[in-house]
């Protein structure tokens, strides 16, 4: 094999910064993953470059459309956008590596042909034996013993019907790279054997397919989680073959971001419900939120800011200040994110957003009326202030939008009530109808009711105000209390009050 001076590192910077995000399409998207995309993509976007976005789809097993689908649907959703790839194509198409399958064995014929790929026929249980016959550990695996195979040997093998897998012969030298995250990394000589790039039924596998793929697609940083670090020496060693035989010219610099930890600091799983990005969509988080809270697993834009936009992320990040530490993923402190960023949207754009939520949850049609998207004008900016999660929108909107005859008083709102609820809802009754109805107002319902329990009972305002809530919303919380009742109007507001109070009176 040559030496390194012949299998350069990249020194791509600028505008000929290339990187990508290729995953593989099983099961939902993985927060952690989301995070590997959205540091690609600010990496390509802060440097100028390009970013590349492939699908790993050789399991047929395990792969599925739905999966991929869903890939795209959350890149979309996010907004993390790509220059070449799947659905938009590019040079290097097409983007998805079953379908490669013919550019893949023209370069396996090239390694072959350039004795950097060997054929193997040894089985797993004559690994083992012959390391059992030479002293060592059984589990040792692969000793290269099959370098050298002369033709009659190989001839034997086909005769007893056995297929060949391809392996690559690896140096015989330490393997050294910079890591951009976690520094100089060195493999020694020895630490890794021939692997196996094909299998004998001809199906390249991941090792060889993600390097070639690269390679021919001209990345310059592969920036990828940590559990592939131990992969990397093998993917060096292709890369040497695949200068060698003139596929490419250098190496990509690797950089490993940290894990993303669960509760109890153990690697964040798929099974778990926080590691879920449709979960947190479905509840509630912006993509303006999700990714700022996923920016900060890792990297920070300054000590004392844990709030940014997207613009300040991609103008400020570069991977070599990524920490290599692992990062817990806290959800409380990503909705309190979230939050700050539902407080930054413009009023008419915070309304749009709540509707698919509204229409879930059944508050909204699926086509609602222009009466409706109205009354959620009015009704959204109370609640902008106060939810962490768009998902919180049809618990504390719902009210508006239902009738007096169809609210419901939910029976825990209702067990809170003081003693003295119906004296207050009975005095709140009579004073409201005195307003005449050119004067009904927050500020105007405010002041008359304050007068009237407040200084006029001596009440304190949660005693006061607390059974005038659930009258008009059926909960214990809802939003901001005299607003809702300009917005419900005189009328509803008093059927709801005469409603209450027949309630309580019964109780």
């Amino acid at each position: 094999m040559s030496d390194t001076t012949a299998h350069p590192f990249s020194t791509a910077t600028g505008t000929d910064v290339r990187v990508r995000f290729c995953p593989s399409p099983t099961g939902t998207p993985h927060v952690g993953l989301v995070r590997t995309a959205m540091f690609n993509w600010a990496y390509a976007r802060h440097t100028g470059g390009t970013m590349i976005f492939r699908i790993e789809d050789t399991d047929a097993a395990r792969d599925s459309e739905e999966s991929f689908l869903q890939l795209v649907d959350a890149m979309r959703w996010l907004k993390l956008d790509w220059d070449e790839g799947v659905d938009i194509g590019g040079p290097q198409a097409p983007y998805r590596q079953s379908e490669r399958y013919d550019i893949y064995r023209g370069v396996i014929e090239q390694l072959k042909a350039s004795g950097h790929i060997y054929e193997s026929f040894v089985t797993g249980e004559e690994i083992e034996a012959r390391n059992r016959d030479h002293g060592r550990d059984p589990k040792m695996g692969y000793d290269n013993f099959e370098r050298d195979l002369s033709e009659e040997q190989k001839a034997a093998y086909r005769a007893e019907g056995r297929s060949p897998a391809l392996r690559l012969r690896v140096p015989d030298t330490e393997l050294s790279f910079d890591d951009l995250v976690r520094g100089e990394i060195t493999f020694p000589a020895g630490s890794f054997s021939d692997f196996v790039v094909v299998r004998p039924n001809g199906h390249p596998l991941y090792p060889f397919v993600n390097p070639v793929d690269d390679a021919l697609m001209g990345v310059t940083h592969v920036l990828r989680g940590e559990d592939l670090l131990s992969s990397t020496p093998r993917q060096i060693a292709l890369y040497h073959a695949l200068i060698d035989i003139g596929v490419t010219t250098f190496v990509p610099r690797f950089g490993h971001l940290p894990y993303v930890m669960g509760d109890k600091n153990k690697k964040l799983s798929k099974r778990d419900a926080e590691a879920n990005l449709f979960l947190h969509r479905d509840r509630g988080f912006i993509p303006e939120g999700l990714l700022n809270y996923l920016a900060l697993l890792g990297w920070s834009l300054t000590h004392d800011r844990d709030v940014f936009s997207i613009d300040e992320f991609t103008a400020a990040f570069d991977v070599v200040n990524v920490n290599p530490n692992p990062a817990r993923f806290d959800l409380k402190k990503a909705e309190s994110i979230n939050g700050d960023h539902i407080r930054q949207l413009d009023a008419a754009d915070f309304a749009a957003r709540l509707v698919p939520y509204l229409v879930t949850a059944g508050v909204l049609s699926d086509s609602p009326s222009v009466a409706d998207l109205a009354l959620l004008a009015q009704g959204a900016p109370l609640i902008q202030e106060r939810i962490a999660l768009l998902g919180e929108a049809p618990a504390m909107l719902g009210f508006l939008f239902v009738t007096g005859s169809d609210l419901i008083l939910e029976a825990d709102a209702i067990a809170s009530l003081p003693q003295n609820a119906a004296d207050i809802l009975g005095a709140s009754r009579t004073a409201l109808d005195s307003i005449p109805s050119a004067e009904w107002n927050t500020d105007r319902v405010h002041g008359l009711l304050a007068e009237t329990l407040i200084e006029g009972l001596g009440l304190k305002p949660r005693v006061a105000f607390g059974p005038l809530r659930v009258a008009l919303s059926g909960r214990k919380i809802s939003p901001p209390l005299f607003e809702s009742m300009e917005i419900l109007g005189q009328a509803e507001t008093l059927n709801r009050l005469d409603r209450a109070l027949a309630v309580v009176t019964a109780a």
